[in-house]
């Protein structure tokens, strides 16, 4: 794994105005080639070392979630439920003529993707996700409501096996500048929060009932050793979507991408070719 301060990252944003003009979703892009869209998990919007491979052959589009774009924390509050937040998505993409995209969604992100995909079938050509939420078995409960409550510095073992690599390291990192640190600790909290309108204490929309509209060829990948999704859930999205393939991951957390790069971007890679 390379150190973070390789990460080229986005290199432009559009703002797309939606929902009768009352949110400005900012989409921040990177790459050239053909279109393809990363919905991000609860935390936010992270620019990883996985984007940048990707936007190597693809014009990435990351659309950040309502609330979750600096400078504009109430856009959440336009959002009331969850079946809106589809729709807003949708919204955003057909103003961008991004029908017939790639769809890669990661934990949350993954959850809209899929969602998407089931209500909207012709809207992407194809669909990649990195343990998606959205699902709920008692024998294999999500650790969604744990990881809420939880102190912070717990939080990366929630999300990575092994907390200590480099990158995860970086991910949970704060500024350098002290006086930068309240805004940056306030910022997350908040992007959580806002996601926390539709994920806690666990998120269950109904996905399930809805995953046999998924009509465009879906690739599933989970670590096996995810805490927050438990693995056992990959099996109900493979049952569910008519044309899936799922990977499973050893040694291997929530954030799949991150500890397990070049597996990932092969993977994908392979499966969007």
């Amino acid at each position: 794994m390379s150190n973070t301060a390789s990460i080229r990252g986005p290199e432009r944003d559009e703002i797309v105005s939606v929902w009768n003009d009352q949110i400005k979703m900012r989409v921040r892009i990177a790459g050239t080639g053909p279109a393809l869209v990363y919905f991000h998990p609860a935390a936010g919007l992270y620019w990883d070392e996985y984007l940048d491979g990707l936007a190597q052959d693809f014009t990435v589009y990351a659309p950040e979630f309502p609330g979750a774009t600096p400078g504009d924390p109430y856009a959440i509050y336009k959002v009331d439920e969850y079946s809106d937040l589809v729709l807003i998505y949708e919204e955003a993409l057909r103003k961008l003529g991004l029908k017939g995209a790639i769809a890669v969604g990661q934990s949350m992100g993954g959850m809209i993707a899929c969602d998407l995909a089931a209500v909207f079938p012709d809207l992407f050509s194809k669909l990649v996700c990195l343990a998606p939420s959205g699902m709920w078995r008692d024998d294999a409960p999500p650790a969604i409501a744990q990881l809420y409550a939880s102190a912070p510095e717990k939080i990366p073992g929630f999300v990575f096996h092994d907390p200590s690599i480099p990158a995860a390291q970086a991910m949970f990192s704060l500024p350098e500048d002290p006086e930068e640190i309240p805004a940056a600790v306030a910022q997350n909290v908040w992007t959580l929060g806002c996601a926390g309108k539709f994920m806690w204490p666990f998120p269950e929309h109904g996905l399930r009932g809805r995953l046999h509209r998924i009509t465009a060829p879906t690739l599933v990948l989970w670590g096996k050793n995810d805490r927050l999704m438990p693995v056992a859930l990959a099996e109900e999205f493979n049952a569910g979507i008519g044309n899936c393939q799922v990977r499973l991951y050893d040694n291997c957390g929530h954030i799949l991408q991150m500890e397990k790069l070049d597996q990932a971007l092969a993977d994908t890679r392979a499966f969007i070719a």
